[in-house]
């Protein structure tokens, strides 16, 4: 093509552009939105794939702090979990989440294609996108009621998992997201919102509470109390499994936080990401130097411990922040677990402190809110919190309102988990029973319910070695092999 013919081209492709300039804006700024779209789901995808892969960290934390008699029973409870809550989500649990009126929502039953969701200029149809955020949804549903098991280890019936995972999808967590994200009582008190950025109460309250009903109505393990009311301790049987499990549950809290930003405009997820590991890290040191204060010793299950503490405090403010107020935030949910941890074990038999680091760091990470958010990344209508009304510019009546609205939202979750669940426990208890017998919670619920053993090497003789195979348990008590029985057995 010659000079001339290329000038001409370019000067008839520049008059084009100029005779329908707003076709060819209107034309790029929807491809743009387009492309952000993609780019924000893709996002949303990736924190998905982190916040389900957090399933095999509750399996690993609930494995190592059981016996190895019971060690088999926690993959089949979390493949039975995850495989109930999905189906009950789908069909009942996202709709009641979402867009209706004050009590529970009212569209998107049984999501499918061209579903219309909503009404009025606020509908929408269902497409990609949003099938994406319903999956999202549903990640963390299924994340609080694994929460709920670890109160139970050892000694629930196997049932109870199944009538409880699809009541807990269907009703109980979607009523709670509904009052909070959904538009719901919580959305607006008094004209303030609560702010709970990524769920320390409306997911880990809420599972938290759901074990403290199970847990009540279900009594402690066999053993864990002296006759004199003292509490016994119960090893678990692998602090490498536990160690595993929260380092899998520290790298999918990075979904779980940095998801809830839903898009990557300014790449704020990287603010939520960074204040999540700022929290989970002084959790860590926070119980690690109070334990050692208190027993003078390093306790790793303790450590541990602080580390999902400090996740779990900082889930409500991760997005409502500044970067100083995380460790603060951190710090105080490792003294908080460690605290409860001692504190409970007295009365409640919690094998792996589920309602210390997920019930009590739950109600301080979203009354921190209340705290510490900073006048620049509050909601609209919220007020930042009191440290501002105290040390800032902002109004003190304001803030300490917020901070009120803050510890509203926890009382209404914990009384309405804790009815519905205690009631549906008592249910399950009622019919087909809560807990095992004492004979199986003796041969272990490996043996006892699934019919195999989790590691059969250590409790099966072999015919060589006749005399390997009896390992005793924690209280002495000889293991039965299949077609055997104890003593106290038979």
């Amino acid at each position: 093509m010659s000079v001339k013919k290329l000038g001409m081209a370019s000067l008839l492709t520049l008059f084009a552009a100029m005779a329908v300039p707003s076709m060819a804006s209107a034309d790029v700024a929807e491809d743009l939105a387009a492309k952000a779209m993609e780019l924000d789901m893709v996002w949303v995808a990736v924190a998905t794939i982190l916040v389900f892969l957090m399933q095999a960290g509750f399996m690993f934390l609930e494995i190592g702090f059981s016996r190895m008699k019971n060690a088999g029973t926690g993959v089949a409870k979390i493949f039975m979990n995850l495989a109930i809550v999905t189906i009950a989500w789908w069909a009942v649990g996202y709709a009641i989440s979402g867009t209706g009126n004050d009590f529970f929502g009212e569209y998107g039953f049984f999501f499918h294609f061209d579903q219309t969701i909503g009404s009025g200029e606020e509908a929408f149809n269902v497409a990609a996108s949003d099938t994406m955020l319903m999956l999202f949804g549903l990640a963390f549903c299924a994340v609080s009621l694994a929460i709920v098991w670890g109160t139970t280890l050892e000694r629930i019936k196997f049932g109870a998992y199944v009538v409880y995972a699809a009541v807990f999808g269907a009703i109980i967590y979607p009523l709670i997201a509904h009052a909070v994200w959904g538009g719901g009582l919580l959305a607006d008190v008094g004209g303030k919102p609560v702010m709970d950025f990524a769920g320390s109460s409306v997911v880990h309250l809420t599972g938290a509470v759901g074990g403290l009903a199970a847990l009540l109505l279900l009594g402690a393990r066999k053993g864990k109390y002296a006759a004199d009311g003292t509490p016994r301790a119960i090893p678990g049987h692998s602090m490498p499994l536990v160690g595993l499990g929260v380092i899998i549950l520290w790298i999918g809290w990075f979904g779980f936080n940095g998801g809830s930003t839903f898009a990557t405009e300014g790449s704020f997820f990287g603010e939520a990401m960074l204040n999540t590991q700022l929290a989970a890290a002084a959790g860590v040191i926070g119980a690690s130097l109070l334990v050692y204060l208190k027993t003078k010793a390093l306790d790793v299950g303790m450590a541990g411990n602080g580390a999902i503490a400090g996740l779990v405090g900082i889930t409500a403010p991760a997005g409502f922040v500044e970067y100083w107020a995380a460790p603060i935030i951190g710090l105080v949910a490792g003294f908080v677990v460690v605290l409860c941890v001692l504190g409970f074990e007295k009365i409640l038999d919690d094998p792996i402190g589920a309602l210390s680091a997920h019930g009590a760091a739950g109600i301080w990470g979203t009354l921190a809110v209340g705290i510490f958010a900073s006048p620049r990344l509050v909601v609209d209508g919220a007020a930042p919190g009191i440290w501002y009304g105290i040390f800032g510019d902002a109004s003190f009546g304001s803030t300490l309102g917020q901070l009120a609205v803050q510890g509203l939202a926890v009382v209404l979750t914990f009384v309405v988990v804790f009815v519905l669940s205690y009631a549906t426990f008592a249910i399950i208890k009622a019919t087909i029973g809560l807990r095992v017998s004492e004979a199986e919670e003796d041969a272990g619920l490996d043996i006892s319910s699934h019919g195999m053993y989790g590691y059969p090497e250590a409790f099966i003789p072999q015919p060589e070695y006749p005399s390997i195979g009896h390992t005793p348990t924690m209280a002495g008590t000889p293991i039965a092999t299949p077609g055997e029985a104890t003593a106290e057995q038979a």
